[in-house]
């Protein structure tokens, strides 16, 4: 096997190539080469000796450094390594904010697409850029988030998208303004110092189908038999780069954590076996510079845009998930098809996932993504086409002027968004859910439209927004019970049916359900520890009448914090609202396909 260094210079044609000598340019299974003087070369590349079948492939035969930490577009659709090094970054006394996992709140958003589109009143070489994302900081904020979760940014194939990247080592050139590096830097030093987190979607597992590793060493890299772009993850030199690029991105870029985008592929063997130790993801478990960054487990594939199949992922205590059955019960219980153990399961942190030496934090919460359909499209089609969403039109497809749909619709929203962030573990918000983005029912990556602006003072957009806001406050307030390490202990959970009867859990006509959480002191809170908290669930389509529990001894009144029935602004309240008597028996009427919680005081 031979191997070329070749320079080039401005142009598309290599200015010098040398032959690089197995005996002087080869160490163990890796090449090298120095060159003194640069002359006028601005780029190189490396040429495969066995990949090339002709004269006339000369110039594809040329492949990226996959170690190249700069690399450039040339005038023909491929990019090579730079000469030039990246210029130096003041980062001052940046440090991350490390917030403890189970304290997160995580938006999860697209660079180009947060702040592309006009409305953002962004200049337009900020506008779509790392820089863009910085300048709305102050929406993050609002809606309490301390973690944004940003869509893949490793230079990626324009044709295919950005969960196929190319090169792991540089962030794509197209969020950047005049350098990519140095406005991703100034970003996550801007968000530390507003104490919100980065954490990066990466892609591992495979490659854009061109302009990656392919021509390298394709039977070491690759999989033999399966698609072209499926990476051998566990082979020691595709292991080895991996690594290293997690490894730069934490030292060079700062940032707090990585979600590992079909994860599930992680756990294949070199010969395609399934492994239940898998050396990469031990080795990121135990990596000493990835001590300090949050590991999470996405096994969506972007090959394939359905809902991800749940995985057994060994997780060595470091590793949290996406937690996809969250998303596949919840919605599923707003719309009438789950069992109610599903949801309280779902409620308390999932513990048949993460009572194996994890916790509840580990559960990363969400309810929709950038592929599949979004918050308000998830009640508004439901076509067989649409299955694998679990999805409910409220009664008629697609855009509607009925009141009564439209009301079911907003109801159903606010459930969502209130089981998600009045459950133990993490909430993800996806961008755009705040404000009402819509695909017209179509779950394709593709059609996802940038980020409106102008959608956040429509009536929607302002109601969904401060409601977020006020939950966000609630979690932090009652630390408690909803930003927790440990599950809460069965104890301090009384489950109730209708009339305070005991549920019946594998009942699947039953639709109501509601719990009251007795406060545990596993840490200082800003509410009286003795301030219980009673929430109710009603996915039926008729009224319930609830029975509130007896107040404790000293406490003398139920404050309503929440219900998704009333109309804005009320529906929700800082304070709560006390709407019940001192009589011994109170009953709460709930309204059709909506939530409550109840504060005694």
């Amino acid at each position: 096997m031979r191997r070329s260094l070749v320079p080039t210079a401005h142009h598309d044609r290599p200015a010098l190539e040398l032959d690089l000598d197995p005996y002087v340019n080869r160490t163990g299974d890796v090449w090298h080469a120095s060159v003194d003087k640069t002359w006028g070369f601005v780029r190189y590349g490396y040429r495969c000796k066995e990949s090339t079948n002709s004269e006339d492939d000369e110039a594809e035969s040329i492949v990226l450094d996959q170690y190249a930490r700069v690399i450039e577009n040339t005038i023909s659709p491929k990019f090579l390594g730079s000469i030039y090094k990246n210029s130096s970054f003041d980062w001052g006394r940046d440090v991350s904010p490390n917030i403890p996992l189970e304290k997160l709140i995580v938006y999860r958003l697209n660079v180009k697409g947060f702040t592309q589109h006009k409305s953002s009143k962004l200049p337009t070489n900020v506008a779509g850029t790392f820089s863009g994302v910085a300048e709305k900081v102050n929406h993050l904020k609002a809606l309490g988030s301390n973690a944004v979760l940003l869509e893949p940014i490793f230079s990626f194939s324009e044709q295919q998208g950005p969960y196929f990247p190319f090169h792991f080592f540089s962030p794509t050139d197209m969020y950047g303004q005049e350098s990519a590096v140095n406005s991703l830097k100034e970003m996550v030093k801007r968000l530390h110092s507003e104490g919100i987190e980065v954490l990066l979607e990466v892609v591992f597992t495979h490659t854009a189908v061109s302009g990656a590793l392919q021509g390298i060493d394709d039977s070491s890299y690759y999989y033999k038999g399966r698609a072209s772009d499926y990476l051998n993850c566990n082979y020691p030199v595709v292991q080895q780069l991996i690594l290293e690029s997690l490894r730069y991105w934490v030292t060079e870029f700062h940032v707090d954590g990585f979600c590992f985008i079909n994860a599930s592929s992680l756990l294949r063997g070199v010969h395609g076996e399934q492994l239940s130790r898998p050396p990469l993801v031990e080795a990121i478990s135990f990596d000493p510079l990835l001590a300090g960054t949050k590991l999470i487990a996405d096994c969506w594939d972007p090959h394939d845009m359905k809902m991800p199949k749940e995985v057994k992922f060994p997780h060595w205590k470091r590793w949290a998930e996406l937690n996809t059955r969250y998303c596949r019960d919840v919605r599923n219980f707003v719309s009438g098809r789950s069992l109610l153990s599903d949801l309280a399961t779902r409620v308390c942190g999932s513990g048949d996932i993460f009572t194996d030496g994890r916790g509840p934090a580990f559960s990363f919460n969400y309810l929709s993504r950038n592929s599949g359909l979004s918050l308000v499209d998830v009640f508004s089609f439901s076509g067989p086409e649409l299955a694998s969403e679990l999805s409910w039109n409220c009664g008629e497809e697609g855009e509607t002027n009925k009141s009564a749909v439209l009301q079911t619709r907003l109801k159903q929203i606010r459930n969502l968004l209130f089981i998600q962030y009045f459950s133990v573990g993490i909430p993800v918000l996806n961008m755009g859910d705040e404000c009402g983005v819509s695909t017209k029912g179509s779950p394709l990556l593709e059609s996802r439209k940038p980020f409106d602006w102008n959608m956040l003072a429509s009536g929607f957009g302002a109601q969904i927004t401060q409601f977020i806001s006020f939950m966000t406050s609630v979690r932090a307030r009652r630390s408690d019970v909803f930003q927790r390490s440990k599950f809460l202990k069965p104890e301090s959970i009384v489950w109730y049916a209708n009339g305070q009867t005991t549920p019946n859990w594998e009942d699947t006509a039953s639709r109501f359900l509601a719990l009251r959480i007795k406060a545990e002191s596993e840490e200082e809170t800003t509410e009286p520890k003795n301030n219980d908290l009673f929430i109710g669930f009603n996915a039926s389509d008729h009224l319930e009448k609830v029975i509130l529990p007896s107040l404790p001894e000293g406490r003398s009144k139920w404050r309503r914090l929440v219900d998704t029935a009333l109309p804005f602004p009320g529906f929700f309240s800082v304070e709560g609202e006390t709407v019940v008597t001192e009589d011994e028996l109170i009953v709460y009427e709930m309204k059709p396909y909506s939530l409550m919680t109840f504060l005694n005081i």
